[in-house]
C-alpha cells in the first residue's frame, strides 16, 4: 500500500506517527472525526492563504472553527488576504484540498498553529491521499515545524 507524502516527510523528521486509511470515501468533516475516534477537535485542517503575489501562508485550525479574516489580517499586517484557489493549493503544496498537511510541501510555506490545535494531545492532519490521515501527538506537531507560530486566528 502506498505511503502518503506527509507520512514519508514525518519518518524523515524522525516524528512518531500513525497512517488512518478510511474504509470509506469520507464526505465530512464529522464522518473523518467518527472514522478515526476521534472528537472533532482533533481533527486538524490545513488551510492555505494567499496573502501577496506568489505569497501564502498556511494556517492549522482544530475542528470545525473558522479562521478570523480580521485576526489574520491583522496578525500579517496585511490589508487583503484571500484564501488560495484550488490550482494555487496544488501548485503550492502539491496536494488537492481535502487532503493538505503542513509536511512534504512543494514549496515552502510559513505556518500558523491555531491555539486550538494545541489544546488535543493526538491530532489529525491530512496525508497528501484522499481518504487517508496521519495520527500525531499535537506536541510533535509543533517541535517538527520548527519556524511555525503558535497563534489565536479564531474568533
Amino acid at each position: 500500500m502506498e505511503t502518503p507524502p506527509v507520512s514519508i516527510a514525518l519518518e524523515q523528521l524522525g516524528v512518531p506517527h500513525t497512517v488512518f486509511r478510511h474504509e470509506n470515501p469520507v464526505h465530512s468533516f464529522e464522518q473523518a472525526a467518527s472514522d478515526r475516534g476521534q472528537r472533532a477537535s482533533q481533527v486538524v485542517r490545513s488551510i492555505l492563504f494567499r496573502i501577496a503575489e506568489d505569497e501564502f501562508i498556511m494556517a492549522l485550525v482544530a475542528g470545525p472553527a473558522q479562521v478570523s479574516w480580521k485576526i489574520l489580517r491583522k496578525h500579517l499586517g496585511k490589508s487583503r488576504v484571500s484564501m488560495a484557489t484550488e490550482d494555487e493549493v496544488l501548485a503550492v503544496t502539491g496536494y488537492r484540498i481535502g487532503t493538505v498537511g503542513p509536511f512534504g510541501l512543494l514549496n515552502p510555506v510559513k505556518v500558523l498553529i491555531d491555539s486550538s490545535v494545541m489544546l488535543e494531545e493526538e491530532i489529525s492532519i491530512g496525508s497528501g491521499m484522499r481518504n487517508t490521515a496521519v495520527i500525531l501527538k499535537s506536541a510533535d506537531l509543533h517541535h517538527a515545524l520548527k519556524d511555525s507560530e503558535i497563534v489565536s486566528l479564531t474568533e
